[in-house]
């Protein structure tokens, strides 16, 4: 399966310029061949608690209605970002389309952000999201979600890979390579994380730090395109490293509950 992170700079709650250059990342993915394009969090408008301005009706949702046709002309699927209106609130989300443009699930982040007031603008999620595609099978998450290993290890007992897409600033960045590569190696699972890159308008910085550790927590090499990253995945891979040396069997669940 060939994926493609991309590291996007995205343009400060302007989802019109934001959509320009994703479908500039969409056509030169394509033209790889790649299977999967993924994008990081809020997409189209950067992390942002202005849910008066970001939030849309997933109904009437130009966000999903634009990748959705973007997905079926470049002939390519895509993970995006988007706030959904709910409630007097919103939810921070991820969304899968397939390349004929369907969308196969949508997710809710579990885990508000709350130092940077997320909770009080975005209602909690409040189930996983796990996608069937091509033979297997992918977890959603989104950026603080990393922090919680209990979320994790849920999602890699059925998935194949798990993938989190992110607005995670510079000055915490040492944590975020920490946790991905750890969530890989804990739970023997392909782990993806994409991350945007440049400054958003609360003066955070970010930097390419968009990657992919596989099963044994080494970071898989790839193909670069400006800020776009092609990797090529064997899922079967971690079958057979777990065959060789299984960790995860040994997880006492039962007793985990009782303890936490």
């Amino acid at each position: 399966m060939k994926i493609a992170t991309v590291s996007l700079n995205q343009f400060w709650e302007d989802k019109y310029k934001n959509l320009d250059l994703c479908t500039k990342h969409i056509q030169l993915a394509s033209s790889k061949n790649t299977d999967l394009i993924i994008f990081p969090e809020m997409t189209l408008t950067g992390f942002s608690n202005n849910i008066g301005s970001t939030a849309e009706n997933v109904k009437n949702s130009e966000t999903i209605k634009s990748f959705s046709i973007l997905a079926k002309k470049f002939n390519v699927a895509i993970v995006f970002g988007m706030v959904e209106k709910n409630q007097e609130k919103a939810l921070n989300k991820a969304v899968f389309v397939d390349k004929f443009g369907n969308i196969l699930d949508d997710y809710s982040k579990i885990h508000p952000f709350t130092f940077a007031n997320e909770d009080v603008f975005f209602n909690a999620g409040n189930k996983l999201c796990i996608v069937d595609f091509y033979n297997s099978k992918i977890g959603l998450t989104i950026c603080y979600d990393l922090r919680f290993p209990e979320l994790y290890s849920s999602l890699a007992s059925k998935c194949d890979l798990v993938v989190n897409i992110a607005n995670w600033p510079l000055k915490r960045v040492d944590h975020w390579n920490t946790l991905l590569k750890a969530r890989a190696i804990e739970n023997q699972v392909f782990v993806i994380g994409v991350n945007r890159i440049g400054l958003d308008g609360n003066g955070l910085e970010y930097v390419e730090s968009s990657k992919i550790f596989n099963a044994n927590g080494e970071e898989l090499k790839s193909e670069k395109y400006e800020n776009m990253k092609i990797y090529d995945l064997d899922i079967i891979w971690t079958k057979d490293f777990r065959l060789q040396f299984d960790t995860v069997s040994d997880r006492k669940v039962k007793f985990y509950k009782e303890i936490l």
